[in-house]
C-alpha cells in the first residue's frame, strides 16, 4: 500500500512513517521539508496513494489561527485527494475536545467536521496527550527557574502506540469514528512534568498551577480522560523515560 503523512516529520508522524515503512508500506512524506506546503497546497501530489494519514499539528493557542490553519490543510488534502482517487482519508484527534473550551481544540473541531462532511471515505482516531507532551509543557511553562504546570488529570499514551494503530486502521479502511485510544493509566501533569525533568537533567522547581475558567475545570475534571469503550496503549509514561525516550530524537 502507498501511505501518504501529513505532517511525517513531526511528534507522532515521523513514528506513523517508521511503522507503515515496517511493515512494508510506500511511504510519502507530506512536510515543508519534502517541498509541500499544505497550508497553500503546494507540491501535493498524492498520485498512486490509497491512503492518507493526517497529522499535521500547529503550535498555536489562538483558536482563530487553529482553526484557519486546519481548515485550510483538510480542504487542500481532501481536494488533492478526490483528484486522485485517494480512498481513505484518516484523522488523529484529541480525546474530549467537544468539552474543552481551548483555541487549539476548536482547530481540530473545525478539521473533524471538514473529514466527516467530505467525499472521501475515513476513519477518525481520537487520543489522549502523548507522553511528550509533559515535556513541552514544562518548556512552554518556564519561568526562570520555575515551571509552572497547569493542575492536570492526563492519561498520557506513547506516540508510538497511535502511530501503530493509525498503520493499522490504514490497512484495515475507512471506518468512520473508531474507539477512542488511550494511556494504560491516569497521571497528573504536574508530577509528570516532574519526572521529565529528573530523567532530562532540567533543573527548577515544578509548580502546580489550576487554570482558572472552563477549561481549567476540564483539565482537573477527567474531561480529557479516556471514556468507557476506549482502547489502551500499554508503555506507561515511566517506562518510557526508562527507555530513554524523553530525549529529542526518541
Amino acid at each position: 500500500m502507498r501511505i501518504a503523512v501529513a505532517g511525517g516529520t513531526g511528534v507522532v508522524g515521523r513514528h506513523v512513517v517508521e511503522a507503515a515503512r515496517g511493515r512494508g508500506h510506500e511511504v510519502v512524506v507530506l512536510a515543508r521539508s519534502q517541498g509541500v506546503d499544505l497550508s497553500a497546497g503546494a507540491g501535493l501530489d498524492l498520485a498512486g496513494v490509497q491512503a492518507v494519514v493526517d497529522v499535521t499539528s500547529i503550535r498555536t493557542t489562538s483558536g482563530r489561527s487553529a482553526t484557519r490553519f486546519f481548515t485550510e490543510v483538510t480542504r487542500h488534502l481532501l481536494a488533492a485527494e478526490r483528484a486522485a482517487g485517494v480512498g481513505h482519508h484518516l484523522v488523529l484527534s484529541i480525546v474530549g475536545l467537544d468539552d474543552a473550551p481551548y483555541g487549539y481544540y476548536a482547530g481540530k473541531a473545525a478539521q473533524e467536521r471538514l473529514v466527516q462532511a467530505g467525499e472521501v471515505p475515513w476513519t477518525l482516531l481520537r487520543a489522549t496527550q502523548f507522553h511528550e507532551f509533559a515535556g513541552q509543557v514544562h518548556e512552554r511553562m518556564r519561568l526562570g527557574p520555575v515551571a509552572l504546570v497547569p493542575a492536570m488529570r492526563s492519561q498520557p499514551i506513547a506516540a508510538r502506540e497511535v502511530a501503530a494503530r493509525l498503520v493499522a486502521l490504514a490497512e484495515a479502511g475507512p471506518a468512520g469514528r473508531v474507539p477512542d485510544l488511550a494511556g494504560p493509566r491516569e497521571e497528573r501533569m504536574a508530577e509528570l512534568s516532574r519526572r521529565w525533568a529528573a530523567a532530562t537533567g532540567v533543573r527548577g522547581r515544578v509548580l502546580e498551577l489550576p487554570v482558572p475558567g472552563r477549561f481549567g475545570r476540564a483539565l482537573r475534571d477527567g474531561t480529557l480522560l479516556a471514556r468507557p469503550g476506549s482502547q489502551h496503549g500499554e508503555q506507561t509514561f515511566e517506562q518510557w523515560l526508562t527507555a530513554g525516550r524523553a530525549h529529542p530524537g526518541q
